[in-house]
């Protein structure tokens, strides 16, 4: 019995041994990653697929039949979850990648995508919206492409949306980028980074996109080598869209006051209380309407589109000039994009009947540049004419997809 009972202890230790540096050896080749988290497979298309949507696309929009001779090959798209800060405090974020199926070396494009009230429309929450679907696809082109959820969406749902608040949007942005490059062997074998990026977005996308290209090629430029940006119809100086916002009787999206207003508070961006800007029962009522449940219509329909109504006469008369607003105007400042002299290849694009987003805004952006010092060679804009907010995005980002493969492919 002794002898079987030392048997039985030598072969127990054995096994927990043997077991002990299995599980050693396993920890031992997990990368250490400083951004990524975690990746979820979502969803492939297959290139009979994505010839198909481009088609289905072209029949209300010609032009995006242009991309089919570009297409390569098969997509798989993951949900990607990483580390980000916000406000100083660390967040898990998430957002999409999307990779060629076929090995190889492959550049980055990310793309910034527009107000969104809802959560469960987020890229990761919403993979196969057509609208999305349409940029997931350009990896089939033979991009990586990268798609932020945004801090306030995704796994970062109970996080406050820091709506055209520039710090903690790039940080974010920047991060995903940062993750992408963790991972392109060791988690996607066969795909290769190469570094090569391309920002395009559109409307608050196209102010995310301005703000990003900024940052990469004022702050790190060593790490990101920008080959060209695409920005379509974004707000980019805050300060004078909100003046064209207030000068006037009426404006079609109070969902956008109401959002600038509500996260701007919420990030402490100014020091007023929000009965100084808005009239009741706007004022108590907009910290309730985003929470990621309601869509921008339903919120539209809890404002009111009359600029009297909506604001405080005071503010409206006083806004540029009186000193009691000026922590307002301040921040509106801060959160714009100004101009500099960038040596990277940039596109602006705007619907000349966009009644959002003033198309000045995009003119005097584009001026600015100019006069920073950025050749027109390498700055340039289009003004498409008759296009309105909405229906100006397929056909703006249609055109800003191909000004960034004629980047890459001259």
């Amino acid at each position: 019995m002794q002898g079987k009972k030392s048997v039985l202890r030598v072969t127990s230790l054995f096994f927990l041994y043997a077991a002990l540096m299995v599980t050693c050896r396993k920890d031992d080749k997990q990368p250490d990653y400083s951004y990524f988290i975690s990746k979820e497979y979502a969803v492939s298309y297959k290139t009979a697929y994505i010839n198909n949507l481009i088609d289905i696309a072209a029949r209300a929009y010609p032009d995006i039949s242009n991309l089919k001779q570009f297409v390569k090959s098969d997509v798989d798209v993951y949900k990607l979850t990483y580390k980000t800060s916000v406000s100083g405090n660390d967040v898990n974020a998430s957002g999409l990648l999307c990779v060629p199926s076929s090995p190889g070396n492959h550049p980055v494009l990310c793309f910034q995508n527009g107000t969104n009230t809802v959560n469960s429309n987020a890229p990761t929450m919403y993979v196969i919206n057509p609208l999305y679907q349409l940029i997931e696809v350009v990896a089939s082109m033979g991009y990586i492409v990268v798609i932020p959820d945004y801090p306030g969406f995704g796994v970062s749902s109970q996080t406050a949306h820091p709506y055209l608040i520039t710090e903690p949007t790039v940080r974010s942005i920047i991060d995903i980028l940062f993750a992408v490059k963790e991972v392109d062997d060791s988690e996607f074998p066969g795909i290769t980074i190469i570094n090569e990026y391309y920002l395009l977005g559109y409307s608050q996308g196209g102010w995310a996109t301005l703000a990003l290209h900024k940052a990469l090629e004022q702050k790190y430029s060593d790490q990101f080598n920008l080959r060209g940006i695409a920005c379509g119809a974004g707000p980019y100086n805050l300060d004078y869209l909100f003046q064209s916002m207030i000068n006037r009787a009426s404006y079609p999206m109070p969902v956008y006051i109401g959002y600038i207003v509500n996260a701007y508070k919420a990030y402490n961006q100014f020091t007023n209380p929000v009965t100084d800007i808005l009239k009741e029962p706007y004022a108590s009522r907009i910290n309730s309407l985003f929470t990621g449940i309601f869509t921008s219509d339903q919120i539209n329909n809890q404002l009111t589109k009359s600029i009297p109504d909506l604001f405080n006469s005071d503010f409206i008369e006083g806004f540029t000039t009186d000193p009691k607003y000026t922590s307002i105007r301040e921040a509106l400042i801060r959160n714009s994009v100004s101009a500099w002299k960038t040596e990277k290849p940039l596109f602006f694009v705007h619907g000349g009947n966009d009644s959002h987003v003033n198309p000045l805004v995009t003119e005097n952006a584009y001026l600015e540049m100019i006069r920073a010092g950025a050749s027109s060679q390498t700055c340039i804009k289009e003004i498409i004419p008759g296009l309105d907010h909405g229906n100006g995005l397929i056909p703006c980002m249609t055109k800003a997809l191909i000004f960034l493969i004629n980047q890459r492919n001259p």
